[in-house]
């Protein structure tokens, strides 16, 4: 018999090997004991592989999301973590043991979830780029402060069961009890309900791979609330990445990822005008970009003048 069909054998054996033993912890930060108990048995219904549900009860908000999940990583039994929002519905069937396989194919694997982005700008944003085809997703938006219809966002340009990203939205993230000990969720820095998740990402990029997965289907019942609070995160997290930014995991070319930051500094510029913050924060961000606008001289007077005509001019 051919050593190759050995060895595939031997390969095949191993992951399923690997598929019988692991086990998934799942944890939660929980504000509301409805949503906890709806995902518990959607959780139970679904999930297909052993597991456990490790809740800490935060309706008051006292602690900060990485606080709990540091809490999480410690208190978790199983090889396997997944963080997760309370107010989902995992619309996969077996999506435990989707998770487990990536885990096991994929051995430098660090970091899963369900939305990202092959490129992370230095610009402050979220996970995404505006639109500039950089994102990799696979998830229903519902919404709880409009009449918007859910919308089920696909990115997935090269067909792929997983594709590698920059980043990833924390709605729905997994990796595992080694990695997250490894790294842990930065309850220093980030003390709210936001920016961990890009945080958490960016640190896990350094060494493994962070991916998005096409093969679990969610849908998140809360669009995103980017107030003054969720501002703050994302300038602390841009401040400490600022020498490793921008991450591009795609090869997206120069040209077009210098058109991606010239969208969303303009973006965030009127985001900051729309929360009033001084004209001196959006300065020191331009500063912290340009080292990578030098590409492009011209960039960083043009951003300038814009941010002078947005705080001076209100044009």
């Amino acid at each position: 018999m051919p050593l190759s069909i050995k060895l595939n054998d031997i390969y095949s054996t191993y992951l399923a090997l690997s598929l019988f033993i692991s086990m998934i912890s799942v944890i939660i930060s929980s504000v509301n004991p409805e949503h906890l108990k709806a995902v518990s048995n959607n959780i139970q219904n679904t999930i297909g592989a052993p597991y456990e549900l490790v809740t800490f009860e935060n309706s008051s908000g006292k602690k900060g999301i990485c606080e709990i999940y540091n809490l999480g990583i410690d208190k978790a039994q199983y090889d396997i973590l997944c963080f997760m929002h309370e107010d989902l519905e995992i619309r996969t069937e077996n999506w435990g043991k989707a998770v487990i396989g990536h885990f096991t194919s994929v051995p430098d694997l660090g970091l899963l979830g369900v939305a990202g982005s092959t490129y992370k700008t230095i610009t402050p944003t979220g996970w995404h780029s505006a639109g500039s085809g950089t994102s990799r997703a696979n998830f229903i938006q519902s919404h709880k402060r409009s009449d918007t219809p859910p919308i089920h966002y696909y990115a997935n340009p090269n067909n792929e069961e997983i594709s590698q990203v920059a980043c990833l939205d924390g709605v729905w993230l997994c990796t595992t009890k080694k990695i997250a000990s490894e790294f842990g969720f930065d309850a220093a820095t980030f003390k709210r309900f936001h920016g961990y998740d890009l945080d958490f990402s960016l640190a896990i990029g350094q060494k493994y791979k962070v991916a998005v997965t096409f093969k679990v289907l969610l849908d998140h019942f809360s669009e995103g609330n980017y107030d003054s609070t969720w501002m703050g995160e994302s300038l602390k997290l841009h401040e400490k990445w600022n020498k490793i930014l921008p991450v591009n995991t795609d090869a997206t070319p120069l040209e077009a990822t210098l058109k991606i930051e010239k969208t969303v500094f303009k973006i965030f510029i009127d985001e900051l005008v729309q929360l009033k913050y001084p004209a001196k924060t959006a300065l020191t961000a331009l500063a912290n970009c340009r080292k990578y606008f030098r590409h492009k001289p011209f960039l960083t007077i043009k951003l300038k003048y814009y941010i002078f005509s947005k705080y001076l001019f209100k044009k």
